[in-house]
């Protein structure tokens, strides 16, 4: 296999995950909420009082910008980007009451600008500090005051409209996407060291490589999930329709720990074994007597993590299986230690590790028990 086609497979996926998520009912609503604000801010601007009502197509600007798929994301966006255009378009004005726009003072404030938002107060606001200050001077002109009422007025009226819709029409909190997702990357943990059973036991080396391909992807997953769960907890914040999630995403967030740490120990099995499979210069080799009984304890443990918590009888029949093949594996281990006097290779180590894994697991005691 050649070191290209793991790197087309997973390109190839995160196309194909990119477009799902493009098309998931949270962003579909989040375009329709999107789409109405806009329409409105438009159709109600040209009816503002007074000068306001020159610089209508401000107001579908202010709306989109405070279009977020969470609530207080929204908000937040709101005030950072008004911020960003009342310090814009004061610079602005210092100018136009003191020497006016010229060739060097249109560059200076917009260098004071970019200084400016480079503070780290604006946020998503930033970049209209710079942009709102060179709207003001080269679009306004000689009617800057003007202008620059109008700008900020009509943004903030697209901004509350966009607001009122999404209050209206408040979005789903993302806990049941985010607690799904931690679900599935424990399905998948479970798979992975499933694989690594199988492979094993296979002749060597084995044809399904599929498994070492994959073990480096086991650490960008916990990242992603661990974005999902702050975006899923920032969906929750003044949201009428997240009630009673809060504890949902608590325990998430302690399963997703778990989780992590079962994953280093996976990746470190999965890197010790690959290394010895395919003679990299730090395999070791694994003991004759060892494929056996150390496939049928990742197979067992691997049986464990899919489980998660649950705590049914057959789930303690399970538990108590993987723990028996795990300490027939350490058993193994020692045996082969007296007779050949040698206690390195990966037979160890994966002895260990799935020895904490079953703790990590929740078997609510030592698997020698």
């Amino acid at each position: 296999m050649t070191q290209s086609q793991p790197r087309f497979r997973a390109r190839r996926a995160g196309i194909a995950r990119a477009l799902h998520e493009a098309v998931l009912p949270a962003r579909l609503l989040l375009v329709a909420k999107t789409m109405l604000a806009v329409g409105l801010a438009w159709m109600i601007a040209p009816h503002m009082p007074g000068v306001t009502d020159e610089y209508p197509y401000y107001a579908p600007l202010g709306a989109l910008v405070s279009m977020y798929p969470t609530l207080m994301g929204s908000a937040k966006s709101s005030f950072q980007t008004l911020l960003g255009l009342a310090t814009g378009i004061g610079l602005a004005t210092v100018v136009v009451l003191t020497v006016g726009p010229t060739w060097w003072t249109i560059p200076l404030v917009v260098g004071v600008g970019v200084l400016v938002s480079g503070t780290g107060w604006f946020g998503v606001g930033r970049e209209y500090v710079p942009m709102a200050a060179l709207f003001v001077l080269i679009i306004g002109g000689q009617n800057a005051d003007d202008y620059s009422l109008g700008y900020l007025t009509q943004t903030a009226v697209g901004v509350v409209i966009g607001l009122v819709v999404n209050v209206l029409i408040a979005p789903a909190p993302l806990t049941v996407a985010a607690v799904g997702r931690v679900a599935a990357f424990r399905e998948q943990l479970a798979r992975h060291l499933d694989d690594i059973g199988s492979a094993v036991s296979e002749s060597w080396p084995p044809e399904h490589e599929q498994w070492a391909d994959d073990a480096a992807s086991l650490a960008d997953t916990t990242g992603e999930l661990r974005l999902a769960l702050v975006e899923a907890d920032e969906s929750r914040r003044g949201n009428p329709r997240a009630k009673g999630h809060r504890s949902r995403m608590e325990q998430s967030h302690e399963e997703l720990a778990t989780l992590d740490r079962i994953a280093h120990l996976i990746r470190d099995i999965s890197d010790a074994i690959a290394d010895t499979i395919w003679d990299r210069p730090a395999g070791i080799a694994l003991d004759p007597a060892l494929p056996e009984p150390l496939s049928a304890a990742c197979h067992a443990v691997a049986e464990v993590i899919a489980r998660g918590d649950a705590s049914t009888p057959e789930d303690h029949r399970i538990r108590g299986e993987a723990a028996r093949a795990t300490r027939l594996l350490l058993e193994t281990v020692d045996s082969r230690t007296v007779d050949v006097r040698r206690s390195m290779g990966p037979g160890v180590l994966t002895a260990m590790h799935l020895r904490r894994i079953l703790i990590l697991s929740g078997t609510g005691s030592s698997p020698e028990d």
